[in-house]
């Protein structure tokens, strides 16, 4: 590949860039370097690797403050839930698949021709963008970059972490309400030792709630506990 054709290579991977992250970077030398895996840098030191480093960090920041802002019911405990799920690698991963960043990267042969690239260089590389937004654009310019490309995988982390947790959810609210904790009781189990199935109820002082069944002691809880969040509300369980 000559210098000419190298070069226009890497100005298409920095304006489709651009394009996935609708931001335009002000230092075009650094987005370059954002881009860049240690496979095709001339050293280590020229690679996004110490990017990835910084990024991660501002990653992690700027999400726990949009927890904390976001979800001012939710407990320490889960915060940190969420928070590892949304600023994890795969997360980090998919969120570079879905905007199109894989076909940004500025790659060695070896890497640029394999059909698959490692979903460890397509987290790296988000990272790395987002360290390289907060350098040519701030603080601001960089939450709002985390909070757009992390919104969809809030939404689903959200949904699941209400799913799974109604007992939290029950507990935070009879607190508030009553300053009781819930207890469980199994009110039934069925089935052989190592398929049974358990029933059980939610209690609240003297007040019982609808039992639910569960394939487990576990499950059973959170599903008496989202009986009784239901009846709390008024809603049938």
């Amino acid at each position: 590949m000559s210098d000419h054709t190298a070069a226009s290579v890497i100005e298409q991977s920095k304006h489709d860039c651009e394009a996935a992250l609708q931001y335009e970077f002000r230092n075009r030398e650094l987005l370059e370097h954002c881009l860049t895996h240690a496979s095709v840098a001339t050293t280590r030191l020229a690679s996004n690797e110490r990017l990835e480093f910084l990024g991660d960090s501002i990653l992690g920041m700027i999400v726990c403050e949009l927890l904390y802002h976001r979800f001012p019911e939710f407990p320490e405990g889960e915060l940190t839930r969420l928070k590892s799920m949304l600023v994890s690698r795969l997360t980090c991963a998919d969120i570079a698949s879905r905007v199109g960043l894989e076909s940004c990267l500025l790659l060695g042969k070896g890497l640029a021709s394999s059909a698959e690239i490692p979903s460890s260089i397509k987290a790296a590389v988000v990272e790395a963008l987002i360290a390289g937004v907060y350098f040519d654009g701030g603080l601001e310019a960089a939450r709002r970059l985390v909070e757009r490309l992390i919104a969809p995988e809030l939404e689903r982390a959200t949904q699941k972490t209400h799913i799974q947790n109604y007992k939290s959810l029950l507990q935070q609210l009879t607190q508030k309400m009553t300053g009781q904790t819930p207890v469980y009781q199994v009110i039934d189990e069925k089935g052989p030792d190592h398929s049974k199935c358990f029933l059980v109820s939610a209690m609240i002082g003297s007040q019982t709630f609808p039992a639910a069944w569960g394939p487990n002691k576990k499950e059973a809880e959170q599903n008496a506990a989202k009986n009784a969040l239901l009846e709390i509300q008024g809603e049938e369980p």
